[in-house]
C-alpha cells in the first residue's frame, strides 16, 4: 500500500513539474484556478522553470523508489 502511494505521489509530482516548467517557459498558458488574492498567471519565468525541473526530478525519484521498494536483490 505504501509503495503504491509513493509511486502515485511521484507521478503526480512529476506531472506538476512538467506543467510548471512549460508554464515558466511560456509554452502553456493557464489562468489561476485556486486563488486567494490577486493572482497572476505563471508565464515566462526562469524561477518556475527551475521549480518545475526540480519537482519533475523529485517526482521521478519518488516514483522509482515506490516501484523498487520491497523487492529483493
Amino acid at each position: 500500500m505504501a509503495r503504491s502511494a509513493l509511486t502515485l505521489l511521484g507521478v503526480v509530482l512529476s506531472l506538476l513539474g512538467v506543467l510548471w516548467f512549460l508554464q515558466g517557459a511560456g509554452i502553456v498558458h493557464m489562468r489561476p484556478i485556486l486563488c486567494v488574492s490577486h493572482c497572476k498567471p505563471v508565464t515566462k519565468s526562469v524561477a518556475w522553470m527551475v521549480i518545475g525541473a526540480a519537482a519533475f526530478a523529485a517526482g521521478v525519484l519518488l516514483a522509482r523508489a515506490g516501484r523498487r521498494g520491497g523487492r529483493a536483490g
